[in-house]
């Protein structure tokens, strides 16, 4: 399981996080988006060396750029008057890497932080790269895009308040971490719905639906694994092993919905960006321009 969860962290670290970042606020968060790569490859290291200082002392260097990412979290809520609901994902999104990265830190020092396992602390660290910052930014690009109505809106809210509530879950009992996972597993069908109905029909190419499509179907087998896996930790009821879940849930969500999703906004973003744009009217223009030259 270690070498599973090791290489879905690494690429939540060095490629989701910072395309994501470039989702989110193309201007004011490039400069961090292209530095990322630094600290997360510190990170991406320590998760291959044995406990001890080293471990730790690249770990705590990434997770000061997650707290560094996480203060700008504020900033997204202050911009206007009454924050919506994308602003308000979009700001769990960029506060949840702090809590993987303060969890890899302990992991990596091998302290049990408030009494976890050594176990679920590791799991924390993709849980709140994926659970955390991939599907609530997600969430808040859905938002933003779709038609105005109660699907996208939910998604906005159900994401960060479900993330949240399986944080809260860890502290209170399994009951309350069941309660967070069954929101945030109808925060992400809700994000899923919205992809298949609306974001995926106005996709510019075959392989850019092809992508949302992915992402949306496998919300739908991902999330209701971890809904079996959270219901059977609170009522003893048969459910997957935490190495099952790693192999199933945690690599479906890692590569069948982060990184599709990432992949798929990034073409639609490019689509609508100003080169692109400026490109289209030329091409547009361009046979109009050639038959007034030619008209005598």
């Amino acid at each position: 399981m270690t070498v599973l969860v090791n290489v879905i962290v690494t690429l939540g670290m060095l490629y989701v996080v910072p395309a994501g970042l470039r989702l989110i606020d193309p201007a004011g968060l490039r400069r961090t988006a292209r530095l990322w790569p630094l600290p997360a490859a510190l990170g991406a290291v320590c998760l291959w060396l044995p406990r001890g200082l080293p471990a730790t002392v690249l770990a705590a260097l990434y997770a000061a750029a997650c707290l560094a990412l996480a203060a700008r979290a504020p900033a997204v809520l202050l911009r206007g008057r009454m924050p919506g609901p994308a602003d308000i994902a979009v700001a769990t999104a960029l506060a949840s890497p702090a809590v993987a990265g303060t969890a890899l830190v302990a992991e990596r020092a091998g302290h049990r932080l408030f009494g976890f396992d050594l176990d679920i602390l590791a799991l924390t660290v993709p849980h709140f790269h994926f659970a955390g910052f991939t599907a609530a930014l997600v969430a808040g690009l859905v938002c933003r895009a779709a038609a105005p109505g109660p699907g996208a809106r939910w998604a906005a809210y159900s994401v960060p308040a479900g993330t949240l509530l399986v944080l809260l879950g860890y502290f209170v009992d399994d009951w309350a971490e069941l309660a967070g996972a069954v929101v945030l597993t109808g925060g992400m069908w809700a994000v899923a719905l919205t992809t298949w109905r609306e974001i995926r029909p106005a996709g510019p190419d075959r392989a850019t639906r092809a992508l949302l499509a992915t992402s949306a179907v496998v919300l739908v087998a991902t999330m209701l694994l971890a809904v079996w896996w959270a219901a059977g930790e609170a009522t003893g009821i048969p459910h997957p092993t935490l190495t099952w879940m790693a192999a199933t849930h945690g690599l479906g969500n890692a590569l069948g919905f982060a990184l599709c999703s990432v992949l798929a906004w990034r073409r639609l973003t490019a689509d609508h960006s100003p080169t692109a744009t400026a490109q289209h009217t030329q091409t547009a223009e361009a046979p109009r321009t050639a038959r007034q030259e030619t008209t005598p």
